[in-house]
């Protein structure tokens, strides 16, 4: 009786594994993981503000092609010293006195072309006490154009060219960087998910194990006290079942820390489902299908965002160095204006005549705004020019300089395409070598686990009829339970290899039907 109370006791004791703290528990599909992530998490919400920003910066330097209006207005009264007998000036003063007011605007084009054309028009009013000018008030008006196109320097390219080109390409960059970011993420998830998934099925083969190594304590404690084992047969048993039962207090942190792993990356900072617990519901289990390499390999050159990513930047390089290049060659511009004037006014009191040259106010200029306006449109004034402009700097060292510095940025970003090219092939590989053998260890480790159950099925049978030992049962168990957490490990690697190889060929996108609206980058949510 005494052995069999102090059994009972021991049993009371050891068996029992104490439970987490009672949870609320959550079910997660691994489709509903990577709707949150795409939603909430930080690096994702990062490139699509980082995308906004570069279509934004795409709008702006296109201003550069937004027409300018300037517009000006003055006001002059100036009384000047002339060192002339022909002055003009008023009996007894020494300078005769000219007042002005008048406005101008200009309006400016810049050209795709990388010339300009600039319309003007001005209108004035002046008076003056001078003998010489036939006018006072005097209303002069002036509207004109000019084209200015650059034939050497400028003309393939110019600076707001150039800045489109490359916000072009950053905005590229910053389109494959998030969906290099978004690939990453989804990898990351699917390998949290069924990192959870194993965690949580390893803590279910381990308190199996304690069970069973309960079940063989007692079983041992029965036959001590019938005398057919000696007590000190319990203590293998015993020693068994703690062992075992610190692997489950060690599996479950485990499952804890692999939740939080997915809770990292699928949670926002204030959200409550951090106190929730997920239990995943995604079952492993899939079908093994054969890696083509070669289709991979081909699918990641051509779908990969790092790829993209170093395309652009090599284009954004291309462009500074074209432009760096062209800086270098002389400027040649071709100018054409054409202006119009027009001018009215009524006769200056001031005016005296010079002997033989009466003062005569030229026929239809007399009057006011409305008159000068109307010369203008009667083209009786006008001012063509055409012309040629060249520049050229002496040594112009600074912008060879620019051009060897951009030409030596361009060669740098061509080998990081390489690089980037060579390390898809071997990120693709190595996939498609991880996917082979999780694949291959799933038939062995199942195979495996089903020997193992046999075998400990056959060693419980022998323990039963007096053949086997504690020793040898206990082992069959700890063989199953090894067997089983192999079996769950090669599905659950099958399952992150598939995600890899997704990551690897850059088709886990569209793999997982995920799109991406890059026009609401950036907008409130």
């Amino acid at each position: 009786m005494r052995i069999a109370w102090m059994m009972a006791s021991v049993l009371a004791l050891s068996v029992s594994v104490p439970a987490r703290a009672a949870e609320e528990e959550r079910p997660l599909k691994l489709e509903e993981a990577i709707v949150l992530a795409l939603e909430k998490n930080e690096g994702i919400i990062i490139e699509k503000e980082s995308l906004a920003s570069a279509r934004a910066a795409v709008n702006g330097v296109k201003g550069a092609y937004d027409p300018v209006l300037d517009l000006r207005s003055d006001w002059e009264r100036a009384t000047l010293p002339v060192n002339s007998a022909f002055s003009g000036a008023p009996a007894g003063k020494s300078s005769p006195t000219n007042e002005a007011e008048g406005a101008e605007a200009l309006v400016s084009q810049l050209l795709p072309t990388g010339g300009a054309v600039t319309l003007s028009a001005a209108a004035s009013r002046a008076t003056t006490n001078g003998a010489f000018a036939l006018l006072s008030p005097a209303y002069a008006t002036q509207v004109g154009i000019e084209a200015r196109q650059p034939l050497l320097r400028d003309r393939a390219t110019d600076p707001a060219r150039t800045a489109i080109r490359i916000a072009a390409s950053d905005r590229q960059r910053a389109s494959a960087s998030l969906r290099g970011e978004i690939n990453e993420t989804l990898a990351k998830v699917e390998s949290a998910y069924w990192s959870l998934v194993a965690s949580r099925r390893d803590v279910t083969v381990r308190e199996e194990a304690v069970r069973l190594a309960a079940e063989q304590l007692e079983e041992t404690r029965i036959r001590a006290e019938k005398g057919a084992v000696p007590e000190t047969e319990i203590a293998q048993p015993r020693a068994e079942l703690e062992r075992r039962r610190g692997e489950v207090f060690a599996s479950r942190e485990a499952a804890s820390r692999a939740e939080n792993a997915l809770k990292l990356l699928i949670l926002a900072d204030t959200d409550a489902a951090w106190s929730v617990r997920f239990a995943p519901v995604d079952d492993p289990e899939v079908e093994v299908a054969p890696v083509k390499v070669e289709e991979a390999i081909d699918r990641a050159l051509a779908s990969r965002p790092e790829l993209d990513a170093s395309r652009a930047l090599l284009e954004r390089r291309k462009s500074e160095s074209a432009l760096a290049r062209d800086a270098i060659r002389p400027a040649l511009d071709f100018v054409v204006s054409y202006d119009r004037f027009g001018l009215s006014g009524s006769a200056n009191p001031a005016a005296s005549a010079i002997p033989g040259l009466p003062i005569v106010i030229p026929d239809g200029m007399e009057g006011e705004w409305g008159r000068s306006f109307g010369i203008l449109e009667e083209d009786r004034f006008n001012d063509t020019r055409l012309g040629l402009e060249f520049r050229v700097p002496v040594g112009n060292r600074a912008a060879k300089a620019e051009a060897a510095s951009a030409g030596s940025a361009e060669r740098q970003a061509e080998a990081e395409v390489s690089r980037a090219r060579k390390t898809v092939r071997a990120e693709v590989l190595d996939a498609a070598a991880a996917l082979e053998t999780a694949g291959g260890r799933i038939e062995a480790s199942r195979s495996a686990r089903q020997a193992a159950e046999v075998q400990l099925s056959s060693e419980i049978g022998r323990y039963a009829a007096g053949l086997s030992t504690n020793f040898l049962v206990l082992t069959r168990q700890n063989d199953l339970s090894r067997a089983r957490l192999d079996e769950i490990a090669a599905l659950t690697d099958y399952r992150k290899a598939q995600a890899e190889m997704g990551r690897a060929t850059g088709w886990l996108l569209a793999d997982r039907h995920v799109e991406i609206d890059e026009t609401a980058a950036g907008k409130s949510r």
